[in-house]
């Protein structure tokens, strides 16, 4: 039934972007759908604010309503292989962890988090692996394949509205101070850090685009111009590039370190998943 449904829709989501049918934004007033709130003492910002605060109202729409994001491609894909066994031991994710509504309800905005049993920090895509590989005996999805965003794209979603809340004392505490150094140190021909274009210069353009605090919380997102949903190590990555470095590979303990600064850069904001950016 639930497969029936989700083709349909998929199809007919398709075919009307294709045809570029727009559709009225389901969400409120530009006030009901402001996402930003008041930084706490010793955080870097004044104010937090969405990187959705920052795109046009056009972009916003197509977010803001559900049928009309073609993210949801990709969640509902997840959804799908979410019930799929898999594996030697003859799961599915829903096997152990039941309905995602309920079991994955905060877990997309607590990662990265620290691994007891591995004894390392560790990111969401990585956790779907982890589970694939030891508790399915399933081969772990390659990073940015269809699979793997759709199923991160599933899960996270399951937090959407939730304030994102990582850990950052106790064994996280160095994987956060080396995120922090990660975030302000300069790189690559231009001699730039993050902090040059999301903390000093939020809200000016660079050519046609406005710069936004480089938020995390919409995260896996669909960038309009990569037409499809795209990790954060993959953003990280053409950051990278931009500033002329080489750029350190993904699910890298450097990213997943950066991932951790970065998302607490962003506590308190609603979890957007799936967003959709220019």
């Amino acid at each position: 039934m639930f497969a029936t449904i989700t083709m349909t829709r998929r199809l007919a989501v398709s075919a009307l972007i294709g045809l570029g049918v727009a559709f009225a934004a389901s969400a409120g007033s530009a006030e009901e759908t402001r996402k930003s709130i008041a930084a706490p003492d010793g955080h870097p910002l004044d104010e937090i604010i969405s990187g959705y605060e920052f795109r046009s109202a056009a972009t916003k729409a197509v977010q803001d309503d559900d049928f009309q994001n073609p993210a949801f491609l990709w969640v509902e894909k997840g959804e799908e292989n979410w019930e799929e066994v898999d594996g030697t031991a003859g799961k599915s994710c829903a096997s152990c962890h039941g309905d995602a509504s309920e079991t994955m309800a905060k877990a997309g905005a607590q990662y990265p988090k620290w691994d007891a049993k591995d004894q390392n920090p560790i990111n969401l895509e990585q956790r779907i692996n982890k589970c694939r590989t030891k508790a399915m005996g399933a081969e772990a999805w390659a990073w940015e394949s269809d699979e793997l965003l759709s199923m991160t794209s599933f899960v996270r979603h399951q937090s959407r509205g939730e304030p994102v809340a990582v850990k950052i004392d106790g064994k996280m505490k160095p994987v956060f101070d080396y995120g922090k150094k990660l975030y302000y140190q300069r790189n690559g021909q231009l001699d730039m850090s993050c902090a040059n274009c999301h903390e000093d210069n939020y809200g000016t353009r660079i050519r046609s685009d406005m710069l936004s605090q480089g938020q995390s919380n919409g995260f896996p997102t669909y960038r309009l111009k990569w037409q499809k949903v795209g990790s954060l190590h993959r953003r990280f990555k053409g950051c990278m590039k931009q500033v002329r470095a080489t750029p350190y590979k993904v699910g890298s303990n450097e990213f997943v370190a950066l991932e951790l600064y970065v998302n607490y850069r962003g506590s308190g904001l609603p979890v957007e998943t799936p967003a959709v950016r220019q």
